[in-house]
């Protein structure tokens, strides 16, 4: 299992102990980290993981990134198109792409508050994605099939 993970380098006192954290998990998981892109911000995110979406060797992607709000609604524009653009990659390349971008709506202690927790959902959901579309595409055909094993168990 190969991913790879886009951290935002705004809030970086946050996202990079985000990035830590997903590291810690990927290992946990006996997942390989093949790259790491670093981008301004979470709404920057999509080209960087088109990129990354057409190379044979990731498996899946980690988003990871705290929109934090503001005086303003820029938060919930940034969160809400990144997002969305996001899910269109992962449809598009048929490769996980998981949401590890916190907000909007978030103050600060709040995004320190999930900092843990995130990322390493983040990983799980990214590793289980891969492993499941991988299962089904072998058994495409034979009947009926449940696909929910899983590299973590919540």
């Amino acid at each position: 299992m190969q991913l790879a993970i886009v951290v935002s380098e705004f809030n970086s006192k946050i996202t990079l102990h985000m990035l830590e954290k997903a590291k810690e998990q990927a290992r946990r998981l006996g997942a390989k980290v093949s790259f790491i892109v670093y981008v301004p911000g979470a709404f920057d995110m999509p080209l960087a993981i088109e990129r990354l979406l057409k190379k044979r060797n990731v498996n899946a992607i980690v988003t990871l990134g705290a929109v934090i709000k503001g005086d303003t609604r820029h938060d919930d524009i940034v969160a809400e198109n990144a997002s969305r653009l996001i899910a269109d990659l992962s449809l598009k390349y048929s490769k996980p792409v998981a949401l590890g971008i916190t907000g909007p709506g978030m103050t600060a202690e709040q995004a320190r508050e999930r900092q843990d927790i995130v990322p390493a959902r983040a990983v799980n959901a990214a590793v289980n994605m891969a492993l499941r579309l991988a299962k089904l595409e072998k058994t495409a055909g034979r009947g009926t099939v449940i696909i929910n094993d899983s590299a973590y168990n919540h």
